[in-house]
């Protein structure tokens, strides 16, 4: 019995290796790539769900021929902390999250002596816009100030959480005591709102357009009113980093193709990743679309670094970080290497293209991009029965929405839509005759 025991240990022994990130020895071995990432925050998909589907990632390990075979292990969560959790532990080796949960991410790396880095931005919006807070179709609130009182659901620590925060300071509101707030995965303040258990619900892309588009919702307030960066990046584990930097280069470079592609195939790619998800495809190009919400690029900006340092506050404030060293944590060396210095220079002096309206025909692989908002309303009125989804962006932030869920002002001969009634009113109040018109006459004055 002892004899046959040591002889299988010994062909244990004589197995490949298999194991998460550095851990692996090199040499014949099996490294396993952990990469935790967030489907349905569609924010992120050039690093999780299009780069998946693409497979852009493992053919780039493919590529290294360094006497390795790689594994990439995909693990899909709803919001950034669990990924963070495992990133500590040293389970996952690269993640993807928003603004709020990579200062989190940092600080507890720091705190745990499991360092983590900012090494790529996968999608942003210089206002704020990727978040939003709606309420139900039928309430009676229609601005922030409404709010004090009420109940209203967020997933606490993440940027919904900070344009929350935020937005109610500037309303006058004391963001802790001024409102009940329900700390809630997003699903779950999805389904309260429906059920009419909380009063509104701020979230990220893409619940706030999942819940206008399923009419289970309509804005409250467009979060690019703030004027402040907003952002999802990728983080990694430094001592994967350092012990695997051509691994991790294979990520970006793979990202960078991602990316592209989704830049060159907006509409296809809005396909894959609503196939992926589950997530109406019409949801999915309001924000990653030729003229999105977002815009997609990994270099790492020094606007959304300022935005980051920013943010520290917000989060010390509700006791979730102390300090973060911001510069410490973002390290842009390995996405410069990926993309080549020259490359990557143009990267940081790309602009997001500017707000435009559109209409995705039925069966149509492109859309049809209009001039003014009352063209988009012309060319709608004769094409009701042959169209996807129309989109149009507010007048005063650029936040795109879906035409038939805009609050619509009549002023002159324009019509120009409005994320949220709160703006469409400001820009009543400032122009003399201005007015605020259903969608239907709308459609009505443009045909």
């Amino acid at each position: 019995m002892k004899r046959t025991v040591v002889a299988m240990s010994a062909v244990v022994l004589l197995l490949p290796l298999s194991a998460c990130g550095g851990d692996a020895e090199a040499g014949g071995s099996t490294v396993t790539v952990t990469v935790g990432y967030q489907s349905r925050t569609i924010n992120t998909v050039t690093a999780g769900t299009l780069l998946r589907s693409l497979g852009s990632f493992e053919k780039q390990l493919n590529s290294l021929h360094d006497g390795v075979h790689y594994e990439v292990n995909w693990q899909d969560y709803a919001t950034g902390a669990p990924i963070t959790a495992q990133m500590t532990a040293g389970k996952i080796d690269i993640g993807s999250m928003g603004d709020f949960p990579l200062l989190i991410n940092a600080a507890r790396g720091k705190q745990l002596n499991n360092p983590t880095r900012l090494v790529s931005v996968t999608g942003y919006n210089l206002r704020g816009g990727l978040n939003t807070i709606v309420t139900a179709p039928g309430s009676e609130l229609t601005s922030l100030k409404d709010l004090k009182g009420k109940k209203v659901s967020t997933s606490v620590g993440s940027a919904a959480d900070g344009t929350l925060v935020r937005a109610l300071q500037r309303a006058g509101i004391d963001p802790d005591s001024g409102i009940e707030k329900l700390n809630q995965q997003p699903s779950v303040g999805a389904s309260a709102l429906t059920a009419g258990s909380t009063d509104a619900l701020s979230q990220f892309v893409a619940w706030p357009g999942l819940l206008a588009f399923q009419g289970k919702a309509k804005a409250l307030y467009d979060g690019a009113r703030l004027n402040l960066p907003t952002f999802h990046g990728v983080t990694a584990r430094e001592d994967f980093a350092k012990q695997r930097p051509a691994v991790l280069e294979a990520f970006l470079k793979a990202q960078a193709e991602a990316t592209d592609y989704l830049n060159d195939h907006p509409v296809d790619a809005a396909e894959k990743v609503a196939k992926a998800t589950g997530l109406p495809a019409e949801v999915v190009y309001l924000y990653n679309g030729a003229h999105g919400i977002a815009t997609f690029d990994p270099a790492i900006k020094p606007q959304l670094v300022s935005a980051l340092k920013k943010d520290v506050s917000v989060l010390k404030s509700a006791k979730l970080t102390g300090d973060v060293d911001v510069d410490s944590f973002v390290d842009d060396q390995y996405v410069k290497k990926a993309l080549g210095a020259a490359a990557y220079s143009r990267h940081l002096a790309t602009k997001p293209a500017p707000a435009t309206s559109e209409a995705w025909p039925e069966g149509a692989s492109k859309t049809v991009t209009f001039d003014s908002p009352s063209q988009l309303l012309r060319y709608l009125a004769g094409h009701r029965d042959d169209l996807r989804a129309a989109y149009v962006p507010d007048t005063t932030t650029g936040t795109l929405w879906f035409a038939d869920k805009a609050v619509w002002v009549a002023d002159g001969d324009h019509l120009l839509p409005f994320v949220a009634p709160d703006t469409a009113r400001a820009y009543v109040a400032g122009h003399g005759g201005a007015r605020v018109v259903p969608y239907a006459d709308a459609l009505e004055r443009a045909s």
